[in-house]
């Protein structure tokens, strides 16, 4: 088996994909410092399962994922695969290619597969066992590891020796068997407590199952007469019914016959109420005619006043009339004198216009050649100022050319003074770099002496942080030991918390009735007393069934849950409602009390609250408590078997000498349950009250292995800095010596271009003369022509003045014409006015003529209509006269109606007073007949709701012998009187029965399956432990020989040993690593260089690859602290093993690249970014 191939995207700077290809023999990886190359290992290392980002060199595990670039965006996820060639069956999977790959996204979701199906990482882990391939075993050895296979922790050290061994895969056998063993105790622990708990509960079951199944039988007993009695009383009740229906028809007659008479008397009473109503109808609608009448009277009346004032309107209109005629004349002359004068107006606002006109054009004339001349005027102003600007712009651009010399002069004079200021000021560098090259002399000789310092303390805090973890691992081992007495205590009373929660050991009425959790349910007896433990058997034994019986406020809260029982089936519970109990007196005899042995009542020797008491007392407060049966039989015998006594065992003595005893066999000690919980809650306190104190105790030891590991971290990173200070002093003086000579040759250059600035200040100051005098000649040209401008601006100004003149003259004239244009229009208007006026005036005055011939008609319609009403008038009151005699005759003949009509009234209530009387025989019949009816369905309702019976599924049932019902009553008595006398019942204990039993026997079936269990991971971790001894045992002397061997090839000599703590379980043993170089005596591995060390580890790995060959091995720089000999012996030692073991090295040293068969470049074309580079160096050389 060999690695084939590795498939990289999105993984730390690995941004593209890109596939690592391998062959047999050594493959390099080099590149430059930061380029990724170490990213190879920690890919291969992540696919085979790392779980701590720490070994990955990052924060998190998101850190893997390519983060970006400037130019790059950051992926989404990392992805790594290696195939591997298993044409050998190497691994154990039957596929001759395996392909393991992992991918991680940014969401935090991973994802492994082996040959594209997904898997877990334990199945990952698990197909590489024993083979060295892992991301703990000795074929990825990474950048520090070497380091830590000398100075790690033993633990870790261990590992490598353990996977070289091949018991890896049967160390993690036996963890995983130790947690199953975990396991399967606790579940051993709780299957205990149930089956403790259901052995309380069988023989109390067995005892109440027998008493239910003699329940059942006295019950069908009692059914079976109970269902003859019902027969008889339904068959008396039938002849009662039958007699009593015969006397109600006999009154139904009765009642018939009167009610006929009451028919014909109401039917003459409605005939006379009929004509009565004719009547009242006639009067009503007399009555009416009259009052429309009057109505219409008054109408009449009022139109003929309305007719009279119109006829006296119309007359007025005819006066008003001829008055407006003569007003209308006198305006029509008026208004033709004011249409005279308006004409005249008119002729002579047109003759002012004519003359206006006539001045206007005159002035536009005038005007036209003024605007002529100042328009040629402007145009030599114009012509003047642009000769003008353009000397200003030709002066403008020598003064700016003149502004630029100066500018040139003045830089130049600048950059000069800047060049002689830098000469002074690099030769005053020159003598300053001198002197800080002394100081970093100094400096790098005191780092020296603060390093061997530093190396000093390291030693002593790795001293101390080993003396630490061997503290912290007794303190673990006591930390584990209290953890499982927690975890006992937890589970047990859990166990019991569930029980009483859930009411086991109670019947499954009882049950159903707690769950329902009414208001009026104060609790079962069990929960509402509390004893001390030495009272709990006999007080429990006193009460017997009743402490499984249910405390209710009322009676009304136990009836409802009596029926809520009934209805759903759950079979029966006996209820003690407070209300009901009756307050009794002690019963004490002091004298009893004086025996020898008695303890108290039973009532005194239970705790309840207040409200309680009662009912304790009730239950308990008649029985006495001795100490044992010798003491309670001399007492039965001296007071005559008339006390009730139970004794600490539990044996009971009633009245009448009978007694009760025996062995208690898994009794249910339900009056204990609450104690025992309390117990084992205080017990589970105590017990993690030490856990948690063992806790801290483990947590102060790992607080300090974390500050002295913090300390030794903090002196690495110190010896890390000084030793890069170190570099920065080098390079610092390395860096001063550079600066002097190029001091030195930018000195020459300094001097050069100070003569070269000297020479262009003289040119320039040159031309500037020139560019004074250009200004100067345009500066008289300038003044010439501002003369000028100035003459032609007076002149301009004299015109203006005299075109403002003639403008106002034409502002006047245009202003005259407009006032004479506006006369003109409001003239026309006038004119118009008046003549539509008096046009006006003539229409209204013809209207006129025609409007009182109008008024003159209707007053002569009107006299007519005034005539006809009158008529109308005096015939309607005629007819009022009539209808008023009509009505006096009827109101006579309904008065003597009405008098009839009360003679009715008297034989009416004759009649209806036999009918009430026969009403109430009635009613007290149907009252009779109905209570019998009621008494049937009762009887009826009574044998359903007690046996679901039917009256035809009843009369199966009867039994012809039993027709007494005195007989039947008597015997019912009897078999009511036994069972009570069998006491509380509990018809589900033998379900219950059967259903616990049955559970006892699977639980006992299933602790003995764990027993076994136990007995068998208990064998299996004895034999892995057997075999692990030997196997490690042989394998170790096999690596220290082999050690020894690649130790001395290595070196050239000395001896390498491996020694282990012999005092120690081999398993768990530390190893110690001895190196003795050639030439040195043996010493401690802390002596040693650091070539020598990492000699010393590789020696290790060389000799475990040797013995146990990895199918490949993956070296990070584990040759970067060997010099140049050793790394040729490394190499060369490497290709000795390409027999059996493919290896890629990650290198910087150049006798291992030569040493490889082919290369792979990694180096970083874009930023943050690694690309594959490859060479194979095999094809080279044949070619």
């Amino acid at each position: 088996m060999y690695l084939k191939k590795i498939e990289v995207q999105g993984f730390k700077s690995f941004a593209n994909k890109i596939l690592f290809e391998f062959h047999n023999g050594i493959t390099g990886i080099v590149g430059p410092n930061g380029s990724g190359k170490s990213n190879v290992s920690d890919a291969v290392r992540w696919v085979l399962g790392e779980q701590s980002a720490k070994q990955l060199r990052g924060g998190n595990m998101q850190d893997v994922i390519f983060a970006g670039t400037e130019l790059k965006k950051p992926q989404g996820f990392a992805y790594v695969a290696i195939t591997l060639d298993n044409a050998d069956r190497a691994l154990s999977i039957d596929f001759d290619e395996v392909k393991v790959s992992r991918r991680l996204y940014r969401s935090g979701e991973s994802e492994y597969q082996i040959n594209g199906s997904a898997c877990r990482l334990k199945d990952v882990q698990e197909i590489f066992y024993d083979t060295g391939i892992g991301k703990d075993g000795y074929s990825i050895i990474g950048q520090g590891q070497v380091d830590k296979i000398l100075n790690g922790r033993p633990e870790e050290r261990r590992e490598l020796f353990d996977e070289a061994a091949g018991i890896t895969k049967y160390k993690r056998r036996k963890t995983l068997a130790s947690k199953k063993l975990e396991s399967e105790r606790a579940n051993l622990v709780r299957i205990k407590d149930i089956l403790s708990v259901l052995e309380k509960q069988v023989g109390p079951l067995r005892e109440q199952s027998a008493k239910a199944k003699e329940y059942l039988r006295l019950r069908d007993e009692l059914k079976h007469y109970d269902v003859n009695y019902f027969l008889c009383e339904m068959d008396a009740i039938s002849t009662r019914i039958q007699s009593l229906e015969e006397k109600k028809q006999i009154i139904e007659g009765d009642v018939n016959e009167t009610k006929s008479r009451l028919v014909q008397l109401k039917a003459s009473y409605e005939r006379m109420e009929r004509e009565i109503s004719n009547i009242d109808i006639l009067l009503t609608s007399n009555r009416e005619k009259v009052a429309l009448s009057n109505v219409r009277e008054k109408e009449l009346f009022g139109q003929i006043d309305v007719l009279r004032e119109q006829v006296k309107s119309e007359e007025k209109n005819i006066e008003h009339i001829h008055t407006r005629v003569c007003t209308i004349d006198a305006e029509i002359s008026q208004k033709q004198e004011g249409f005279t004068k308006f004409q005249s107006e008119k002729e002579n606002i047109e003759s002012e216009q004519r003359e206006l006109e006539q001045r206007k054009k005159k002035v536009l004339l005038a005007l036209e050649k003024i605007d002529g001349q100042i328009a040629r005027i402007q145009e030599a102003v114009e012509a003047q100022k642009q000769s003008h600007l353009d000397y200003k712009e030709k002066r403008a651009k020598l003064i700016a050319e003149e502004q630029k010399m100066d500018s040139f002069l003045e830089q130049v004079r600048l950059r000069s003074s800047e060049v002689l200021q830098k000469l002074l000021k690099v030769k005053s560098k020159e003598s300053a770099i001198g002197m800080k090259r002394e100081q970093k002399m100094a400096l790098l000789s005191s780092l020296e002496e603060k390093l061997d310092q530093l190396e000093g303390q390291k030693q002593t805090l790795l001293h101390s942080l080993h003396e630490r973890e061997e503290k912290k691992v007794e303190e673990e081992r006591e930390f584990s030991v209290l953890q499982e007495q927690v975890q006992h205590c937890r589970v047990k009373l859990e166990t019991l918390q569930n029980i009483a929660e859930h009411y086991e050991g109670y019947g499954n009425a009882i049950r159903r009735v707690m769950e329902k959790k009414s208001e009026g349910v104060c609790g079962v007896v069990a929960d509402l007393i509390e004893s001390e433990q030495k009272y709990e058997q006999a007080i429990e034994t006193a009460l017997g069934g009743r402490i499984q019986n249910v405390v209710t406020r009322d009676e009304e809260t136990a009836k409802e849950l009596i029926l809520y029982l009934k209805k759903n089936r759950y079979g029966r519970a006996t209820f003690l409602p407070l209300t009901a109990i009756p307050k009794r007196g002690s019963g004490k005899d002091e004298n009893v009390r004086q025996e020898e042995g008695v303890l108290g009542m039973a009532s005194e020797l239970v705790r309840t609250r207040s409200e309680y008491q009662p009912l304790i007392q009730s239950l308990l407060g008649n029985i006495w408590v001795v100490e044992n049966i010798d003491r309670a039989i001399a007492m039965e015998r001296k007071y005559r078997y008339e006390l009730r006594i139970v004794t600490l065992d539990g044996e009971q003595f009633s009245p009448g000498g009978a007694m009760s005893g025996g062995a208690f066999k898994n009794s249910n000690n339900l009056l204990g349950r609450k104690r025992e919980i309390e117990e084992l809650e205080n017990q589970f306190l105590v017990a993690k009250e030490k856990w948690n104190l063992q806790k801290e105790r483990l947590k102060k030891s790992q607080e300090e292995i974390l500050s002295i590991q913090k300390q030794l971290e903090q002196i690495r990173s110190q010896v890390q800095e000084k030793l890069i200070e170190k570099n920065t002093l080098d390079m610092d003086i390395r860096g001063f010596d550079q600066q002097i000579e190029e001091i030195s040759h930018s000195t020459k250059d300094m001097e050069k271009e100070n003569r070269l600035l000297l020479k262009r200040a003289k040119e320039l100051e040159n031309e500037k003369v020139l560019i004074q005098e250009d200004i100067e000649r345009i500066d008289d040209h300038s003044q010439g022509i501002d003369q000028d401008v100035q003459e032609l601006l007076h002149h301009f100004d004299e015109k203006k003045s005299e075109q403002e003149k003639t403008r106002e003259e034409m502002a006047k004239i245009e202003l005259s014409l407009s006032k004479l244009g506006q006369q003109m229009v409001f003239a026309n208007v006038n004119a118009e006015r008046v003549e539509t006026e008096k046009r006006q005036l003539m229409e209204e005055k013809e209207g006129f003529d025609e409007s009182e011939k109008g008024s003159r008609d209707k007053i002569a319609t009107r006299q007519k209509e005034i005539e006809n009403l009158q008529v109308e008038r005096e015939t309607l009151l005629a007819q009022v006269e009539k209808i008023r005699e009509v009505l006096d005759k009827k109101s006579r003949e309904k008065q003597e109606y009405q008098s009839k009509q009360k003679k009715f009234f008297d034989q009416h209530e004759e009649i209806a007073e036999r009918e009430r009387a026969l009403d109430k025989d009635f009613v007290r019949l149907t009252s009779q007949l109905e209570k019998s009816k009621d008494d049937q369905t009762s009887l009826v309702k009574h044998i359903w709701d007690e046996y679901e019976l039917t009256k035809e599924g009843a009369q199966k049932l009867r039994d012809e012998g039993l027709c007494d019902l005195f007989h039947i009553r008597k015997h019912m008595e009897k078999l009511h009187k036994d069972i009570r006398l069998l006491g509380n019942i509990n018809v589900n204990a033998i379900d219950e029965y059967e259903a616990v039993f049955g559970q006892y026997e699977q639980m006992s079936i299933q602790h003995n399956d764990i027993v076994e269990a136990e007995k068998n991971l208990l064998k299996v971790i004895q034999d892995l432990d057997l075999g692990m001894r030997q196997q490690f045992a042989e394998k170790f002397g096999l690596i220290q020989k082999e050690f020894d061997v690649v130790f001395k090839e290595l070196f050239g000599g000395g001896h390498g040993k491996l020694i282990l703590d012999e005092e120690s379980d081999i398993l768990e043993a530390e190893i110690r690593i001895i190196s003795q170089p050639p030439g040195k005596k043996l010493q401690n591995m802390m002596q040693l260089s650091g070539g020598e060390k990492a000699l010393t580890a590789i020696s290790l790995l060389f000799a475990i690859q040797n013995l146990k060959p990895s199918p490949f091995a993956l070296l990070d720089e584990i040759e970067a602290a060997l010099d140049d000999s050793n790394v040729d012996r490394f190499a060369k030692y490497l290709h000795k093993l390409t027999d059996h073991t493919q290896f890629i090295v990650i290198t910087h040293r150049r006798g291992t690249m030569v040493a490889a068969d082919r290369l792979y470049g990694i180096t970083m074309q874009e930023k943050g970014v690694s690309t594959l580079v490859s060479v194979n160096l095999i094809e080279d050389s044949l070619t």
